[in-house]
């Protein structure tokens, strides 16, 4: 981890950005040598033609084949060709996220909850938002499992599991980004995991009688005889013509069971490749964390892995889409049962793989999360990976940040709330970073319930229920003001106090749709219930009167505050945490800089 991240992505860039250079130009030579083949095939063939006549379909075979070899091989560079182009897209966009540049990636709005106990306060997704930052997943079910973990924190002994598995998996740089690459390149999506589980779901009735096994054989060798005998004339022509008609009715009568079948699956052909190469990425290495070992033992078996399985499947398919040119598949199904061998292989393929095909999804979901929590350590070598203790209240926490802030920007602070019944009260002048501190918090704890790294220099807490209400706005389609709204979020806040959960409850700038009376009156009497009800939270306030309560309830409620330095009419800000009252306040600054005339007696006429 001592490597700085930067300087290994501009290495993997440059090295990627060389071979794809030399595929590239290699790509050009191929291009070059068909159009040789094809003029080269078509000039000999004539002259020979002119020469030796019929001579000239050796020159004529000769070149087709050449020409499909250097076709296949040309394939097989283009292929490699955008993997690498994946690659260097990869190393590309991790400096871009280095920098900051991260408002482009996907923003997971689709997952973001109209109604959570944390998830708009925090950002959690949209644009800037940690989900942007931290995702690295391509598939629908890696996306939509990452944006669950953001939203539901995990058991503690599944987090300890992700965070081995994270540690040993963020130095295999190359390994976790030619996985990703793969992923990548044909994203996978929850409609082709549907369509393979309901076809596994289905009653398997066409061709699994045994004797079919025998069947099908024993036509193959009547059907071929018959074609043999016409050919050497042993039979009649017509005789031929009317066997070749029955052939043609038989095998189409059979064929009409496989076209469903066909159909179902033909859609999920061109994700088994990244499907298959997922997979055994997976199978190469040897893994020492129990979560990683895990994740290997659902891909395999005693008899083989799950990527040659999905290449048999694949291969299969490939096979059913020979029904779409006409002419092959009128001849591949009248004299070989081509559908019925087809569906047959399929059954055995089912019969092989039903109970194992949802374990290698689960896999590669659970693959894609881990490196995107892998992508996350790697890039921050001195974020920590937070520890946990049971006793329930429990926060500690040096050198926490706001990730999503740039680094020379970022100030941290040190913080700590132990036990229950305990408020931190935290005042401030205004954009002294009194909200921006409570995200710190906030998102250290959603990373740290996921498995992630938190910025921070050491975390230890104890599990919690997050509830906050931060960042409040009206609903017109509901008719509900920002007062009501306000009042509905604490209600749920309330009523997860009152059952005694473990919460951490982040507050700022509380009722403040209505007046400072009955503000101060309300904020003062939640701060009240929450100490009886046992319960932790962190307030920001701009009521510097509520601080006060520390004197009543001195073993409960502690003041920290963010302040300000004016001087003149400049304001100077250091964003430190410090404990105590604050007493700079910039809100007169501040109205004076916007021309609000304070100091006069009158207003002009």
């Amino acid at each position: 981890m001592a490597q700085d991240p930067a300087s290994v992505y501009a290495a993997e860039k440059a090295r990627h950005a060389a071979t794809l250079h030399l595929l590239q130009q290699k790509h050009n030579r191929l291009g070059w040598l068909r159009l040789l083949t094809l003029a080269g095939t078509a000039i000999g063939a004539y002259q020979l033609f002119m020469a030796a006549g019929a001579w000239a379909w050796v020159v004529v075979l000769g070149g087709i084949a050449l020409f499909l070899w250097v076709v296949s091989v040309d394939a097989n560079n283009n292929r490699k060709l955008n993997f690498v182009k994946q690659l260097l897209h990869i190393n590309e966009e991790e400096l871009k996220i280095l920098s900051g540049q991260f408002n482009h990636r996907p923003t997971g709005s689709q997952f973001a909850p109209q109604v959570h106990d944390y998830a708009a306060d925090l950002d959690l997704f949209g644009t800037y938002s940690l989900y942007q930052y931290i995702n690295r997943c391509s598939s629908e079910q890696g996306n939509a499992l990452l944006a669950n973990n953001l939203l539901e924190p995990l058991p503690v002994d599944e987090i300890l599991l992700r965070q081995q598995a994270v540690e040993e998996w963020a130095p295999q740089l190359q390994w976790r980004q030619e996985l990703q690459a793969i992923a990548a390149l044909s994203p996978i999506t929850t409609n082709t995991q549907l369509r393979l589980e309901r076809w596994l779901a289905q009653k398997d009735e066409s061709f699994t009688h045994p004797a079919w096994k025998w069947v099908v054989p024993v036509y193959t060798l009547f059907a071929c005889g018959i074609a043999a005998a016409a050919i050497f004339d042993l039979i009649p022509g017509a005789l031929f013509s009317a066997m070749l008609f029955l052939f043609i009715i038989t095998s189409f009568a059979l064929g009409k069971k496989a076209t469903a079948t066909s159909m179902q699956l033909s859609g999920v052909v061109a994700e088994m490749e990244s499907l298959a190469g997922i997979l055994q990425c997976l199978e190469k290495p040897t893994f020492k964390s129990s979560l990683l070992q895990q994740l290997q033992e659902s891909i395999t078996n005693a008899n083989s892995t799950a990527s040659k399985e999905i290449h048999g499947l694949k291969s299969i398919l490939n096979r059913f889409d020979l029904r779409l040119n006409v002419f092959l598949f009128i001849f591949l199904n009248a004299f070989l049962l081509w559908d019925v061998r087809q569906m047959m292989a399929l059954h055995r393929w089912r019969m092989g793989n039903k109970n194992a095909v949802s374990n290698w999804f689960w896999a590669i979901t659970q693959a894609e999360v881990l490196n995107s929590l892998a992508v996350l350590r790697f890039n921050k070598p001195t974020w920590v990976q937070p520890q946990f203790t049971t006793p329930y209240f429990y926060f500690e926490a040096t050198g926490v940040g706001h990730p999503l802030l740039p680094e020379d920007q970022r100030i941290t602070s040190d913080f700590e709330l132990k036990g229950t019944g305990k408020i931190a009260l935290i005042t401030g002048s205004n954009m002294a970073g009194k909200s921006t501190f409570l995200r710190s918090l906030g998102v250290a704890v959603v990373l740290a319930q996921m498995g992630a790294v938190v910025c921070a220099r050491s975390l230890l807490l104890s599990p919690v229920q997050l509830l906050s209400s931060m960042r409040i706005a009206d609903n017109l389609a509901e008719n509900t003001s920002t007062f009501y709204a306000e009042l509905k979020k604490l209600k749920v806040i309330i009523e997860a106090v009152r059952e005694n959960r473990p919460v951490l409850v982040l507050l700022d700038e509380i009722l403040r749709g209505t007046n400072s009376l009955d503000r101060h009156t309300g904020s003062k009497a939640l701060i009240q219930q929450l100490i009886r009800e046992e319960s932790v939270a962190v307030l920001a306030t701009h009521d510097v009167e509520l601080a006060a309560l520390e004197q009543q309830y001195p073993q409960s409620v502690e003041n920290y505050h963010f302040d300000v330095q004016v001087a003149g009419e400049e304001l100077y800000f250091d964003y430190k945490l410090k404990t105590g009252i604050c007493s700079n306040l910039n809100a007169s600054v501040l109205m004076r800089k916007i021309g609000i005339e304070l100091d006069e007696e009158a207003p002009r006429a």
